[in-house]
């Protein structure tokens, strides 16, 4: 009898139409990588739909957006392998490219999962960075000299909880360097840059953009989803 059983299931396998086969599910939200460029990008790589946001650490509208919108973007469009996104860096000052380069320090996978918590603490390190910036004067430093000491007035060094020597060799690090500061000037040149944040939608910027509520309807039509249904209440 287990022979026939096994002997069955086999025989259905061979049967049954490939597309009826159960596929594995995957979280693509787990999958991020470096693009050539520089930018780093998380989903499918195959997704139907390209998001790019050009972000600034310093930028309160882009906490706003981080606050509101990334947890719905993860869950609907970019965990399903829907919409990938990436993120460029459009650098302000020099706490932006500071925090950037921490935030950026061990690669695209743990980018996505540091973002949010920079942003969620924008208030208290931004605070204190402005305060240092009162009583501290760094202008005229070489970058490697300049982007330590912003991250230690920020107090990058705790919110980071790096040693003292891996975020240094972070901070150092020219390569990542030039890639940051290309990538700003990129985006700053764009005709009709909006600020930060910006949205892409298939390499195309979208000034139109300014919430979340602005994105997800942008990447409905994209994908050429309908709306879900409101739910009315019975009366």
């Amino acid at each position: 009898m287990t022979f026939f059983r096994n002997g069955l299931a086999a025989l259905l396998l061979l049967v049954l139409p490939s597309h009826l086969a159960a596929a594995p599910v995957r979280d693509w939200s787990q999958v991020a990588a470096r693009t050539p460029t520089g930018a780093f990008v998380q989903g499918n790589p195959r997704a139907r739909v390209k998001l790019t946001e050009y972000l600034s650490l310093t930028c309160p509208h882009c906490a706003l957006f981080e606050a509101e919108g990334i947890a719905p973007l993860t869950a609907k469009y970019v965990r399903p392998g829907l919409v990938s996104y990436e993120v460029r860096h459009a650098l302000r000052d020099g706490f932006d490219f500071a925090g950037a380069m921490l935030a950026r320090c061990n690669g695209p996978q743990a980018f996505f999962t540091t973002l949010p918590n920079v942003y969620a603490r924008q208030d208290d390190w931004f605070s204190r960075a402005r305060a240092w910036s009162q009583v501290e004067q760094a202008d005229g430093l070489p970058v490697d000299q300049l982007l330590p000491k912003l991250a230690r007035g920020a107090g990058f060094d705790m919110l980071f909880a790096m040693p003292a020597a891996r975020m240094d060799g972070c901070l150092a690090n020219q390569d990542e360097q030039k890639i940051l500061t290309d990538m700003a000037a990129q985006a700053w040149a764009l005709p009709k840059f909006p600020g930060t944040p910006a949205f892409a939608i298939d390499g195309v910027l979208r000034p139109d953009i300014h919430s979340w509520t602005d994105l997800d309807a942008a990447l409905r039509r994209a994908l050429h989803l309908r709306p879900s249904p409101r739910k009315t209440a019975h009366k």
